[in-house]
């Protein structure tokens, strides 16, 4: 167990939809530069808390703590200005722009503005697209190309540049490794790594165990809303984590 105060802490989180109960008292903390795998089966509450996490649901009840301080009513825009991002699983990418303008969108540095109208410092964007690449070890061969014309492992390393411009404190990951080749995915988990390298949480969702095992600091649990297992990964099997998300577990911490 980490030493350092955890960036994220939740606190008994509850959470229903209708009749039905999607987390049931999930405390958990997150800590810096670690990377935290979150499996379970469909229906555990994984998307349910990533959700709140990013401010896109609020919790029924319970507690979320960033940095140190309580947030109610998490957005959002206030997830990211908390230096929180998100990369789903469809990247959200621009097809039809380069590295650097994806990288920059929505935050592009600019050379003036006249008004509502803005002009788009593209050397600087450039820099700024280079500095995030290597940072997290990507390399790519052609910054100006379309990001259509680019392979799932390079568009994915991309989306964790983009990340990597706001979140100082977490970035969650949802499968990136689907839909990937095994070269792609060795290289996309080595970025992960790399970003919790620079001293920010990482949570990882996937179906992927073997993904998870190889990339993870440590493993949650989730089964029917409830944490069933949350352990270094050094410390647990393949066989237990399948036991707690499918028959559920004690609690380990």
């Amino acid at each position: 167990m980490s030493t350092a105060a955890p960036v994220v802490r939740c606190v008994d989180l509850m959470m229903w939809f209708g009749g039905v109960q999607a987390l049931r008292g999930v405390t958990l903390d997150i800590f810096p530069g670690e990377v935290l795998g979150l499996v379970g089966d469909n229906g555990a509450g994984k998307s349910t808390l990533v959700k709140i996490l990013s401010g896109l649901h609020q919790p029924d009840s319970g507690e979320l703590w960033i940095g140190g301080a309580q947030i109610r009513g998490l957005t959002p825009h206030g997830a990211r200005a908390l230096g929180i991002e998100t990369v789903y699983q469809d990247l959200a990418l621009c097809d039809n722009l380069d590295a650097a303008a994806n990288v920059t969108l929505g935050q592009e540095p600019v050379r003036f503005r006249f008004g509502p109208i803005a002009a788009v410092d593209k050397k600087r964007a450039l820099a700024l697209t280079k500095e995030r690449l290597t940072i997290v070890g990507a390399r790519l061969p052609d910054l100006h190309a379309s990001v259509r014309r680019l392979s799932g492992g390079q568009r994915q390393a991309i989306a964790i540049a983009r990340a990597t411009v706001t979140a100082h404190r977490m970035i969650m990951f949802d499968e990136p490794t689907a839909a990937l080749g095994l070269a792609q995915r060795r290289t996309t988990l080595e970025l992960i790594r790399g970003v919790a390298d620079q001293g920010v949480a990482v949570l990882v969702i996937s179906h992927n165990l073997e993904d998870v095992f190889a990339v993870s600091d440590r493993i949650v649990g989730l089964r029917l809303g409830e944490i069933t297992l949350d352990a270094p990964i050094a410390e647990t099997t393949h066989e237990e984590v399948m036991a707690c998300m499918t028959m559920g577990a004690p609690v380990r911490r």
